[in-house]
């Protein structure tokens, strides 16, 4: 088989390739970074250098940060879970019936186009200031997104898949069951994936509102005595928990769709 060119359009690379490649781009930022520092092009007082960032870190975890990041995550956690739990079958149905879909679309689509954080006073008035309230917040990030997103999957079935299970005598429930929900989960997944990450970006808007816990609130903390090194560091923590949980989603999602990633090698 000839050698692909590392720039050939649509190509693929080799997971060596692709992790080397990805450290460079890193190490190649973390440079720049650094080196708008030390050749003075910015104020360390305002754009910490990545090594006094990672010391602001170090230092905030040996205080107790790991709990507020323990409770940033338990609120991600749980209400991405919340919402993919109502978001999977709704948008299951959505993306099958032509009814179902009329009824939901009007309210589904016009709520994807509100910002969550436009929400927040409400959801005090609704909950008060406890985790409740940043719970329902990043759930109302990402529950309508989700919805359409699984939709969308589900209506990229291959009708002959359902044509053919109809041939042979399935009914409705069982067509649902065997052929739609699982001929269109990997693409869930992914959107499943790309959704969690949204759900990383409300953390801090949740977090910033009467909250005395979290990555957000620490930041808040920090914010009011300009220390920006631990700001940074609360942004660099989302940022690593992020690309921490996208790998993790990708790695299951390997274990649980291999036709899939046998598929992408082979194309």
């Amino acid at each position: 088989m000839p050698k692909r060119s590392l720039f050939e359009i649509y190509g693929t690379i080799s997971r060596r390739r692709r992790f080397a490649l990805g450290v460079l781009g890193a190490g190649a930022f973390l440079l720049c970074w650094q080196l708008t520092s030390v050749l003075g092009l910015t104020s360390p007082r305002l754009l910490p250098p990545p090594l006094q960032v990672g010391s602001a870190l170090i230092d905030l975890l040996a205080h107790g940060f790991a709990d507020d990041v323990m409770v940033s995550i338990y609120r991600i956690a749980l209400s991405f879970l919340v919402a993919t739990a109502i978001a999977y079958p709704l948008g299951l149905l959505i993306g099958t019936l032509a009814a179902v879909s009329a009824f939901f679309s009007p309210v589904v689509s016009a709520f994807r186009y509100l910002p969550a954080p436009a929400f927040v006073p409400l959801l005090l008035m609704w909950f008060g200031p406890g985790d409740e309230q940043k719970i329902a917040l990043l759930f109302l990030g990402v529950i309508w997104f989700l919805i359409t997103i699984i939709a969308d999957h589900v209506r990229s079935v291959p009708r002959e898949l359902v044509e053919s299970a109809r041939t042979l005598g399935a009914n409705t429930p069982l067509v649902f069951l065997r052929i739609i929900a699982p001929a269109s989960l990997p693409r869930v997944w992914d959107g499943l994936r790309q959704m969690l990450a949204v759900s990383w970006t409300y953390l801090v808007i949740a977090e910033i509102v009467a909250a005395t816990d979290g990555i957000g609130a620490m930041m808040m903390r920090a914010q009011r005595f300009v220390r920006v090194d631990d700001v940074m560091a609360g942004i660099l923590t989302i940022g690593v928990l992020g690309v921490i949980f996208d790998l993790l989603f990708r790695f299951a999602g390997n274990i649980l769709f291999p036709y899939e990633r046998f598929e992408r090698e082979r194309n």
